[in-house]
């Protein structure tokens, strides 16, 4: 628990004392972000109010991808279940967004009642009108993987003609209100089509500002060969890098999301690999969430800031009387010289700026003698905040870590390789010989013998020194081979015995062949007459 004393005139006299990083988000935006919001008229502009379900929602995720690129089969394949309102098929069958939550019964909730709960973080939806609520319902269902996630389901993006039919709603507009506030955004793209169609490349740029949370899966990758894999997988990363400009690359996950037999199995590791990292990213999402959440309020901070000062400046441009509307149009027109401006004033980064064209086309609808003029009270509650109060907020978000257990999504697929023969790299590398009862490396032990006595041993063992220059001749380097040395000098006397020696040998074999080194030796490694010692 954390409690701060305010030292000027804009601070409480009393003591500020925050709990939770949630409850201190939303006190904080609260008494210091909102009356800025409000003054401005920022959620006119950019994003409507934050309410308290936003602080307190589990994780969500957001899937997105034109139609049968397998995302609601991607859903299924990660509940281990059917949900309510699912469809599947190769033409487009998800026609609305599902939002996939938690509940005790199976059962649809449809998008006007779904807004009007105080529990649900979907209340300014409404927004959006009834053309876009009645594509809009809530799947609830009990499963344990809901129980730390929530998933939202997109309709499939259109490509051809399809796209030209308008949906009734703005489709760009609702994504990114889901993208502000959701942990992670997963596009699925189809290994058999990769054209990215006018809509989805208007939904990508529509999510510009969260590249931080955006992963890629190139779905159904087992339905086509390695060489014809590998010319996919770079179509496209070159079709992703003109439409996200950014200098590091996203990251792509390969796979085949679905529970159906591999159609062509030669790339069942590189799919292993691939799903184990997806999942590892979507379990880290519980742990990482008040820390999310803390980085969306500092960026909806900078932004209404800077929106502050665009509304403050065209407000004093204005004249008090005549010539309004010419003066309206010239500001809108030169509102690019008024950023530099501003940015020059503030020194405020140019990345903090709104899309400049769409700042326009706002500001066309807008009547500017109803702007405020700059008030530095609100703007200097809402610095003392990034200043101060975040800060304080960032230590208790590390305090709040280290005192809760591991927080990681479970149930459903993430169980699925965890445990058994099937878990990650079980059998392989250092985990090969797990199941037999005969020592592992008792089967290339005459080879490491023959070495072994080449190395001039004492009372049956070999001297670090000795041991080294055979051991550097794998090319590894020292820090691996301290490590194999560590794991190998079992009885920790400095030197090794033939049995030691052959264990130092495997391991080096098991880390040329690409696995990893075990932290500690699985019990199965180690020789049968050191079995006592290491109890």
């Amino acid at each position: 628990m954390f409690s701060w004393l305010g030292t000027d005139d804009r601070r409480r006299k009393d003591p500020e004392v925050f709990h939770t990083v949630s409850g201190g988000l939303k006190k904080l935006y609260k008494t210091k972000l909102l009356p800025l919001e409000e003054y401005y008229r920022f959620h006119e502009f950019h994003s409507p109010a934050l309410e308290d379900a936003d602080f307190d929602n589990k994780p969500m995720v957001l899937l997105v991808g034109q139609y049968s690129t397998g995302k609601t089969t991607f859903i299924r394949y990660l509940l281990e279940q059917d949900f309510p309102g699912m469809r599947i098929g190769p033409e487009p069958t998800t026609d609305s967004f599902i939002a996939v939550m938690q509940g005790d019964v199976e059962g649809i909730i449809p998008g006007n009642a779904l807004v009007v709960d105080p529990k649900k973080p979907f209340r300014k939806l409404n927004a959006f009108g009834n053309a876009f609520l009645n594509r809009f319902v809530c799947a609830q269902l009990p499963n344990p993987v809901l129980e730390s996630i929530s998933i939202i389901d997109t309709p499939g993006i259109l490509s051809g003609e399809k796209q030209r039919i308008s949906r009734g709603y703005d489709f760009a507009a609702v994504l990114e209100w889901f993208a502000e506030r959701v942990d992670r955004i997963i596009l699925l793209f189809d290994a058999h089509k990769l054209d990215i169609s006018d809509e989805f490349s208007e939904v990508i740029k529509a999510l510009k500002n969260h590249e931080d949370k955006m992963r890629v899966v190139l779905n159904k990758a087992d339905q086509i060969e390695t060489q014809q894999l590998m010319r996919v997988y770079g179509a496209l990363m070159w079709s992703l890098g003109k439409i996200v400009n950014t200098p590091e690359v996203i990251r792509v996950y390969i796979g085949s999301f679905w529970s159906h037999p591999l159609l062509i199995p030669d790339n069942r590791k590189l799919f292993e690999v691939e799903e184990q990292d997806l999942f590892r990213d979507i379990q880290s999402l519980p742990r990482n969430a008040a820390l999310r959440k803390l980085n969306d309020l500092i960026k909806r901070a900078r932004l209404a800031k800077v929106h502050a000062y665009i509304i403050s400046s065209l407000k004093k441009e204005m004249p008090s009387v005549f010539g309004k509307d010419n003066k309206k149009k010239e500001l809108v027109n030169n509102l690019g010289e008024i950023y530099a401006r501003l940015e020059r004033e503030h020194q405020i980064s140019p990345g903090d700026f709104p899309n400049l064209k769409k700042m326009q086309e706002q500001l066309q609808a807008q009547d500017f003698s109803k702007f405020q003029p700059l008030k530095s009270k609100l703007l200097d509650a809402v610095e003392d905040m990034l200043a101060s109060d975040i800060a304080q907020l960032m230590v208790l978000v590390r305090q709040e870590e280290s005192q809760r257990p591991v927080q990681m999504v479970k149930g459903g697929a993430f169980e699925g390789t965890l445990h058994g023969p099937f878990g990650h790299g079980y059998g392989e590398g250092a985990g090969e010989g797990i199941d037999d009862a005969e020592w592992v490396v008792a089967r290339d032990k005459p080879m490491y013998d023959e070495i072994f006595y080449t190395l001039s041993p004492v009372d049956g063992k070999v001297t670090g020194a000795n041991a080294k220059k055979e051991m550097v001749r794998s090319k590894l380097p020292n820090t691996v081979l301290g490590k194999i040395w560590k794991l190998s000098d079992i009885d920790k006397d400095g030197m090794l015995d033939d049995e030691e020696f052959a264990l130092a040998n495997h391991l080096i074999k098991v880390k040329l062949e690409g696995h990893e080194l075990p932290n500690e030796l699985p019990s199965h490694l180690i020789p049968p007459t050191k079995r006592k010692l290491a109890e």
